[in-house]
C-alpha cells in the first residue's frame, strides 16, 4: 500500500497509510477509507462430493477454490451467488436453494493492494452432478473431489482451507 502517495484530493505527495484500513493525509486533511470488501464461496454438493474451480488467473492462478466472488454494490451476498455461479459455470441457481453456514477474515491481494475481505460461505446441495460451460477466463476447469482425496492445501484462499477443515469435522 505504501506506493499510493499522493492525495487525490490536493495532489500533494503527504498521503499515509495507517498500515490496517485508511490513508490520511497531512496536508489537507483528506481521508480515504479501504473497507473490508464482502465475497461469497459456495460449496456445491452431491452426496459425499463437492465441486471445485482451478484458478485460471491471479492471484492464486492454478490453485483450487470454492466458486464465487466479491459482492458488488447493491447486491446481496445471496444475489452474488446467483450471479457468481451463473458467471463461472452458467449454473442457475435460485436463491431459496442456497444455504448460508459461515462467515471468515481473509486477504485478498489484487495489483499489489491488499484487500481484507469477509468471505461468506453458502452450501447448494444438488440431486445429481452435471456438466458444466466454464467461463475459461476465470476458471480452467472443474473437478468433483470426495471428502478424503481433498488436500485442503490445494485450495487457494486461508478462509477457504478453514472453512473445508471445520466443515468436513462436523
Amino acid at each position: 500500500m505504501e506506493f499510493l502517495k499522493f492525495c487525490p484530493k490536493c495532489g500533494h505527495e503527504t498521503l499515509q497509510w495507517d498500515g490496517e484500513k485508511m490513508w490520511s493525509c497531512s496536508h489537507c486533511d483528506y481521508v480515504l477509507f479501504h473497507n473490508v470488501a464482502g465475497a461469497v464461496a459456495v460449496l456445491i454438493k452431491f452426496k459425499d462430493e463437492f465441486l471445485f474451480t482451478r484458478r485460471n488467473q491471479e492471484p492464486k492462478k492454478g490453485k483450487l477454490d470454492l466458486p464465487g466472488g466479491f459482492v458488488d454494490p447493491k447486491e446481496s451476498a445471496e444475489e452474488t451467488c446467483v450471479r457468481e455461479l451463473f458467471e463461472e459455470m452458467k449454473i442457475e441457481v435460485p436463491i431459496s436453494d442456497l444455504k448460508y453456514l459461515a462467515s471468515l477474515p481473509n486477504t485478498y491481494e489484487y495489483k499489489n493492494i491488499l484487500y481484507n475481505t469477509l468471505d461468506l460461505f453458502y452450501e447448494y446441495e444438488v440431486s445429481e452432478k452435471f456438466d458444466v460451460e466454464m467461463e475459461v477466463s476465470e476458471i480452467s476447469e472443474t473437478i468433483w473431489l470426495k471428502k478424503e482425496d481433498l488436500n485442503l492445501e490445494d485450495l487457494a484462499f486461508d478462509s477457504q482451507r478453514l472453512f473445508l477443515k471445520n466443515y468436513l469435522r462436523a
